[in-house]
């Protein structure tokens, strides 16, 4: 191990990123807060704002993932598609293997401009998470009980409320509704056989009718799905706690732009095209796990530095005043008041691996590991 990655793993320095993370997120979700007036006056300005605030708290995890551990993201895509990433309002279908695949994702928004407006499908329960989920709800983020009977309603109403947004946005959707584990798969291939689909190897089936309204609702909106197949080489499992721990990956990204002209209006037949979606997603698994690349040629962006100014800016803000009061509270010989501080340090690091733990596939949720809600679609 080199001196710099041992001295990226120091609990010091994790400290410290923990510290600025926690206390900027916060701030910023009293700043979103305060924008609450004006979304009765200027709702467009009100939703720019949140865009950029949104970015003070998501671009540091992006810079975490680029910066701090170094993690290489390869882009395998189009160039006649490349021109368009970035310029109009996309669904973007992910596949749910790991545990910062939700990273990746967002750092493709960063390299093309739309992480602070990228919006997500994502279950109620995350509402209620301090930061992230705070931001997500001044985002708009539509957020979902996992019951379709409630679900389609309000989350078409969500959808169509994005329709005069005034950014371009990229709307970032786990079709498979869960993050893929073993327990899952086996259930989910059971189903597939009682249905008579084609079993997939690397991914389960997906969650088609939350699809279907997805798409439905932002005809006019979004200008193309963004089927995105995301891996990792030498059978790495990535982990946030790895990235806290500067620990670097390489990601291989493989993005193939559909017009949305092109996916079936019909619920029945959009499912259907959803099913080969995927039966194509696991092909392109499959080639991977041959080649150790994707089909097509690599057109990568390069990395922007808005993401670590931006934390840089925080650290600055933030650290400085916290060194004075820690160099007082030692200097005033309180056996108290350095029990607090180092207390409150604590606190800080485990609030942040809690909300790093949230992310661990053991830690998942139990939806999918049942097979009557999967019979449901």
């Amino acid at each position: 191990m080199g001196l710099l990655q041992l001295l990226k793993s120091q609990f010091l320095c994790q400290l410290i990123i923990c510290y600025v993370f926690l206390a900027s997120g916060l701030i910023v979700n009293l700043l979103q807060l305060c924008t609450s007036p004006l979304w009765l006056i200027n709702k467009q300005l009100a939703r720019r704002l949140n865009v950029r605030l949104a970015y003070c708290i998501s671009s540091q995890m992006v810079a975490a993932l680029e910066w701090w551990s170094g993690t290489e993201c390869t882009l395998y895509t189009d160039p006649k598609s490349y021109s368009l990433y970035g310029n109009e309002n996309a669904i973007v279908v992910l596949n749910h293997m790991f545990e910062i695949d939700f990273l990746c994702g967002w750092t493709f928004c960063e390299r093309f401009g739309v992480l602070g407006s990228s919006k997500v499908l994502a279950k109620k329960e995350l509402a209620y998470v301090p930061i992230i989920g705070w931001m997500w709800y001044f985002l708009e983020i539509v957020f979902c009980k996992r019951k379709w009977e409630e679900d389609r309603t309000t989350v078409a109403q969500s959808l169509q409320r994005l329709q005069d947004y005034p950014e371009n946005f990229w709307f970032l959707l786990y079709c498979e509704g869960t993050r893929f584990t073993p327990k899952k798969h086996q259930i989910s291939m059971q189903v597939a056989e009682s249905k008579g689909l084609p079993k997939l190897k690397y991914h389960l089936l997906p969650r088609t009718k939350g699809f279907w309204v997805t798409v439905q609702n932002l005809r006019g909106t979004a200008a193309a799905v963004y089927d995105s197949t995301l891996n990792f080489r030498n059978n790495e499992a990535p982990t946030l706690l790895g990235i806290l721990n500067g620990k670097k990956y390489h990601a291989d990204l493989y993005v193939r732009r559909i017009p949305l002209e092109l996916i079936p209006e019909d619920e029945a037949e959009c499912a259907a095209w959803l099913h080969k979606l995927y039966q194509e997603k696991d092909s392109f698994q499959e080639h991977y796990t041959e080649t150790g690349r994707f089909p097509g040629p690599i057109v990568s962006p390069a990395r922007r530095p808005w993401s670590l100014i931006n934390w840089l800016f925080w650290s600055c803000l933030l650290l400085y005043p916290l060194a004075l009061l820690l160099i007082q509270l030692i200097s005033s010989g309180s056996v108290l008041t350095i029990v607090v501080s180092a207390a409150i340090c604590y606190a800080a690091s485990a609030g942040v691996r809690w909300m790093i733990g949230q992310t661990e596939i053991n830690r998942g949720s139990n939806y999918g590991n049942k097979e009557v809600p999967l019979n449901k679609n």
